[in-house]
């Protein structure tokens, strides 16, 4: 009798235990391989389960999907960001926040900086470096005047019935994930070894993928000279990047390429003013190697990192 007792018991705990693993896992366990992870930031996290979620049902419904958006607009269209899809000529099928674009064809669109909006996106969701097919642009809050700084995650559908289709949504003013410039500067190694010179010129261009908000991918020789400078000021170029200093008298640069004598990427911590704010605030190098034409350059970007309330 004692031993069925204690075999109940055990059996009872288990169940407790795995009911309590179910239930902390939460909404975790419905995106075990999205990589959610790699965010530092719970608004992004949460657009792109929003994002997700959507092409999900554009995958097992096809097109006749596209009216369960429009008739659950309010589900589709928050306070926070919309959705919208497209076909990959660039014809928008579905725009939760902004429906007088349905029907058209918007594969030429430029916002006000001259970024090709839906051609960096069919690139985007075509890039296995890129898992959540973002960009990064200029576009207009629904319903409001000025332009605003956007950042939108993508995912190409193919769906039951065999047509293609990508769905996106972005958040305005949005946070500067880290894993933004680890894209951006891996796409560019990447070209980098592959094309040689050849890819300078498109990874400098303004209106690219490269360079956004205040980001810009640059490259530098092993002696510190810019081939791509870290800022717009083509007289940078003969400047020596590596014994650039931070406010607080760091050597962020030479620090970085001492950690890339034993690896590939590093990222490195600085201090810098920031205009919003009195105090300094903490930004973030990765760097990257690469060979340009056999030659090793440098190629990394900075953003910021989360600051103290």
């Amino acid at each position: 009798m004692k031993f069925q007792s204690r075999r109940i018991c055990r059996q009872l705990s288990l169940f407790l235990f795995s009911a309590f693993l179910f239930s902390t896992s939460g909404c975790q366990s419905k995106y075990p391989d999205l990589g959610l992870g790699m965010y530092l930031y719970r608004d992004t996290r949460d657009l792109v389960r929003f994002v997700y979620d959507a092409s999900l049902v554009l995958q097992n419904e096809g097109i006749q999907g596209i009216d369960q958006f429009k008739d659950n607009l309010t589900k589709y269209t928050t306070p926070d960001y919309y959705l919208y899809i497209y076909s990959l000529d660039g014809t928008n099928l579905f725009h939760g926040g902004m429906p007088e674009l349905e029907g058209k064809n918007l594969l030429d669109v430029t916002d006000k900086n001259g970024k090709q909006i839906t051609k960096l996106i069919l690139r985007a969701i075509e890039n296995p470096n890129n898992r959540h097919g973002w960009v990064h642009y200029t576009w207009w809050e629904p319903g409001k005047f000025y332009p605003v700084p956007k950042s939108s995650c993508h995912f190409k559908v193919t769906s039951i019935d065999g047509k293609d289709f990508f769905i996106g949504g972005g958040i305005d003013y949005p946070h500067e994930e880290k894993e933004f410039i680890r894209i951006i500067v891996d796409d560019a190694v990447e070209r980098i070894n592959r094309e040689g010179a050849s890819a300078i010129s498109s990874i400098a261009d303004p209106f690219s993928e490269y360079n956004y908000r205040d980001v810009r991918v640059f490259v530098f020789h092993a002696d510190g000279t810019a081939l791509i400078s870290p800022v717009v000021n083509k007289q940078f170029q003969k400047r020596n990047i590596v014994d650039c200093v931070d406010e607080a008298g760091h050597r962020p640069f030479e620090k970085a390429l001492k950690r890339l004598n034993e690896k590939e990427a590093t990222w490195e911590v600085f201090l810098a003013k920031s205009r919003y704010q009195r105090g300094l605030i903490k930004k973030s190098l990765y760097l990257r190697k690469a060979f340009l034409d056999g030659k090793l350059v440098y190629v990394g970007a900075v953003t910021d990192l989360p600051q103290p309330p």
